[in-house]
This record gives C-alpha cells, sequence and structure tokens, in this order.
C-alpha cells in the first residue's frame, strides 16, 4: 500500500455538477489520484463515516497501483437511470440513454407520494422494455408492499426496506423479485441476505465493497445473480466499474453504470452508453480536468485529512 504523500502526490478533489438532483445532492463532491496503474477515485459520501469511507479508499488504491482484473467480455450492457422527477420529464432523461433496454427508476422519494411513483414508472415503461425500481430503503414493509402493487410487473424492487427481516418479509408477500443493495455493501455479513432468503438478486459497488477484485469474489460466492452498480462515480471510479462487470464469469441483468450522464462536467471522457452498453477502458494520462471542477482549497484540505485517517484505518487492518 502507498504511503499517504505517495497518493497526494498526484491528487485532484473536484465537485461534478449535476443534471438533476440525484441522492440529495447536485454537485458530487470526490478526489481522485495516480498511481502506477493509472488513476484510483476516492469518493464516499460526506456522511459516511472513516471505518466504513476506508473501503473506498481501498477501492482507489487498487485501481491506481493494481489496474483492472482480466476482461471476459469487450462491452457491458447497462440500465438508464431515472431520478425521481416528474413524469413528464421521464422522457428527456430516457433520451441520454440511446438503445437502453432497461431503465431503474428512483421511487420512495422523500416528500413524494406512491401515485408520483406509478405516474414516473408508467412513463418509463412507454419507452423501454424493461424497467427495475430502486428505494434505497425508503419504505417500511407495508409501504413496500403496497407500493410495489401498485407500481405492478418490474424486473426487480431494489433495497425496497432498510433492514434485512424487512427485505424477506416484502419478498415472502410480492410476486416480484427483490434486489439488495444498501444490506449488502453496508452490511457487517453481505451473506446476510442469502441466509435470510431475502433477496433474488445482489446489487454490487465496487468502492464501498472494497475494490474490483473483493467484488468480484463476493459475486462469485454470494449464490445470486449480480448487477454491478455505480455509487454516482466519476469517469475514473466508473471505470473500475465497468472493469469489475467485464471480468464476471456471467453477466444476466444490465449494469447500473450509465450515471456519467447525470453529470455536466467529469474528470475524464465519461462512459456514455451506445446502443445500451459502455465499454471498457482505464485511465493512465493526464486528467485534463474542465475548468471550474476544482473544489475550494478548504474543501480540499478536508478531503486529504480524510485520506489521512482512512490510510491509518486500513494500515491497521489485518492483511488478507
Amino acid at each position: 500500500m502507498p504511503d499517504v504523500d505517495t497518493l497526494l502526490t498526484d491528487a485532484y478533489v473536484v465537485r461534478l455538477p449535476m443534471r438533476t438532483r440525484f441522492r440529495g445532492i447536485t454537485e458530487r463532491e470526490l478526489m481522485v489520484f495516480r498511481g502506477p496503474a493509472g488513476w484510483g477515485e476516492f469518493a464516499p459520501f460526506l456522511e459516511y463515516d472513516d471505518e466504513e469511507a476506508a473501503n473506498w479508499l481501498a477501492a482507489g488504491i487498487e485501481a491506481a497501483v493494481l489496474g483492472p482484473p482480466t476482461a471476459r467480455r469487450d462491452q457491458v450492457p447497462v440500465n438508464a437511470t431515472v431520478p425521481a422527477v416528474p413524469a413528464e420529464q421521464v422522457a428527456g432523461i430516457l433520451a441520454r440513454y440511446p438503445g437502453a433496454r432497461t431503465a431503474k427508476v428512483k421511487v420512495a422519494e422523500r416528500g413524494q407520494s406512491l401515485d408520483d411513483d406509478v405516474a414516473r414508472v408508467a412513463a418509463a415503461r412507454q419507452i423501454v422494455a424493461s424497467v427495475r425500481i430502486d428505494a434505497n430503503g425508503g419504505w417500511s414493509v407495508d409501504e413496500a408492499i403496497r407500493a410495489i402493487r401498485a407500481i405492478g410487473e418490474v424486473e426487480y424492487a431494489e433495497q425496497p426496506c432498510a433492514t434485512v427481516p424487512e427485505l424477506a418479509a416484502v419478498r415472502r408477500a410480492v410476486d416480484v423479485p427483490i434486489a439488495a443493495d444498501e444490506s449488502i455493501r453496508k452490511a457487517d455479513d453481505p451473506y446476510r441476505v442469502v441466509a435470510a432468503d431475502a433477496a433474488d438478486v445482489a446489487i454490487v459497488k465496487v468502492a464501498p465493497l472494497g475494490g474490483m477484485r473483493a467484488t468480484l469474489a463476493l459475486a462469485e460466492s454470494i449464490g445470486l445473480p449480480v448487477v454491478v452498480s455505480s455509487a454516482l462515480d466519476s469517469a475514473v471510479g466508473m471505470a473500475a466499474g465497468v472493469a469489475a462487470a467485464a471480468a464476471l464469469p456471467s453477466l444476466d441483468h444490465a449494469c447500473g453504470l450509465g450515471t456519467g450522464t447525470l453529470f455536466t462536467a467529469d474528470v475524464a471522457e465519461p462512459f456514455v452508453p451506445t446502443v445500451g452498453a459502455v465499454v471498457p477502458r482505464w485511465f493512465t494520462d493526464d486528467l485534463d480536468l474542465p475548468v471550474g471542477v476544482h473544489a475550494p482549497a478548504h474543501r480540499a484540505r478536508w478531503w486529504r485529512d480524510r485520506l489521512t485517517r482512512c490510510h491509518a484505518i486500513l494500515a491497521a487492518r489485518p492483511r488478507r
């Protein structure tokens, strides 16, 4: 593992402006740094504590030092991502994903109603063949059952409730497949969803799981179909997600790796879907950062201090 000074020698903190409010933010603040194998990203969300954020640093270090695993495919199918926008805006958002056959529609947004969710999903269904929904744990069990039945047939409902027992209860009550996201990537034991018979699909994300190789190991052992998704990554972080998806032994579902279209500026050429898929690539050259994306000096200091603390946590962990 490189020391802190080495990681920070060629590092940048940026704020990437977004087209639409997503996950409650309009700018994505993160750090990228360069290593012998290319660029890595350190982008835990601001509210995450250092212990959780350290996994994201491990993923960035892996990318910068080891580079991508061996690919098994030369393209990765991706879903379109529809934020919790009014139904009349859905067509415009889906137009940014040419050829996409699957759309993931955000639901259970605070301040919105079930009628809003139903209308948004219906608008997406008019354009794409397959729709999946993502509640980010925003419903109770009763709310999830009622909402899923009202929304109707979807490919799957992602994280309808917050806890594994709640997911299991919803899964027993509805005919729609259930996908686990936070119950895997934020759990001390990601295999609890399997033991509890709580999910049909596993959503895996490279950064919170600690890297591409850790993601592949989990995907191969969890015993569920896997969907690799982004964590609102920059192009650098997205490269790691796409590399992991390209290296999976099998890939039966479109991945959530098209969120680069949510940004109006990025740290490098974004991954934009063509005919519903993205092509793996890796960033090793200098980054040509757009004007205006550099974070203010006090935020750069905050991120450098955060990386230093998380580095110490990684250094103290037992070597695998």
